[in-house]
């Protein structure tokens, strides 16, 4: 009983209650909205470590869940974790392909978070501002580290006028690529919808939109994963390697599609947080992003 008790307490601790509200990502309508229902209204929920933990760092982290649903396991699980060690971080509620939204209303939401947070630097005490998604977050983070502006300097909008390139993005068995027999069927319809335009499945074939410009990553996968094939890893590391981009690669022998941050599971267990965890923390203090 006494240990079931530590568990408890233990899970009751990581688990905290998230920093702030969530917030709007536009003031009015967002731009394409077809409704004004929750489900049309893209939101971020900050997690602030305290002063003495915080290390200058934040993430823009984006749920997976096929473009249909967002997991929360992947969003607040991971904000939790990472905000414990330092790390500011921003769960993006993005619109959704279930909800009759496609490209490029889920990169425009995802661009807008990492905008956001960059205009408002100085209230949160960030110095750089990354993304992070897992499976179909995963491809809208690959989306954003190799489609981005510097922003408009003659916008009315101050959030508009500042740069949505990430400093850096970290992606959890990511869907990547969008061709067949590589990429996720039911995340690729949910974003482009039957039939796509080949034109646009080349370009959100991440792994072939890799330049000089896109920011050093942090990519894992496991080799097991029967739903996101391994595949769509290799090739964006690969893409990476060749322009000489920064990275990290790991391969878990283990664990099904969708593990998060659990070894054996989904969730995120006491003491039980998966290695990738902490190599993630380990490449962060590398770079000098963590403390």
């Amino acid at each position: 009983m006494k240990l079931l008790a530590a568990l408890v307490l233990a899970t009751a601790t990581l688990r905290a209650a998230p920093a702030g509200a969530p917030f709007r990502l536009w003031e009015g309508d967002a731009p394409g909205a077809i409704g004004k229902e929750d489900r049309d209204i893209p939101t971020l929920t900050p997690y602030l470590p305290t002063a003495e933990k915080s290390s200058g760092t934040a993430i823009v982290i984006c749920p997976g869940g096929g473009y249909g649903g967002l997991a929360g396991h992947e969003g607040d699980g991971y904000a939790t974790f990472l905000s414990d060690n330092g790390i500011a971080c921003f769960v993006l509620k993005y619109r959704l392909g279930s909800r009759g939204y496609r490209h490029p209303v889920m990169m425009q939401d995802a661009q807008r978070a990492i905008r956001t947070v960059r205009a408002n630097a100085e209230k949160y005490g960030v110095k750089r501002v990354g993304v992070m998604g897992s499976s179909a977050g995963g491809h809208l983070a690959t989306t954003v580290v190799t489609h981005f502006d510097a922003g408009k300097a003659d916008d009315a909008d101050p959030v508009e006028k500042v740069s949505c390139r990430p400093d850096f993005g970290v992606i959890c068995y990511g869907v990547i690529s969008m061709e067949n027999g590589v990429t996720h069927g039911g995340s690729k319809q949910n974003l482009l919808g039957n039939n796509p335009d080949p034109k646009l499945v080349e370009d959100l074939s991440n792994e072939k939109q890799v330049t000089k410009e896109t920011p050093p990553c942090f990519v894992w996968s496991t080799g097991e994963d029967p739903v996101v094939l391994p595949e769509n890893s290799f090739r964006f590391v690969q893409a990476l390697r060749a322009v000489k981009v920064p990275y990290d690669f790991h391969i878990y022998q283990k664990g099904p599609h969708g593990i998060g941050l659990s070894v054996g599971s989904r969730g995120v267990p006491a003491g039980d947080v998966h290695p990738w965890g902490k190599d993630l923390l380990f490449w962060f203090r590398q770079n000098g992003w963590a403390k």
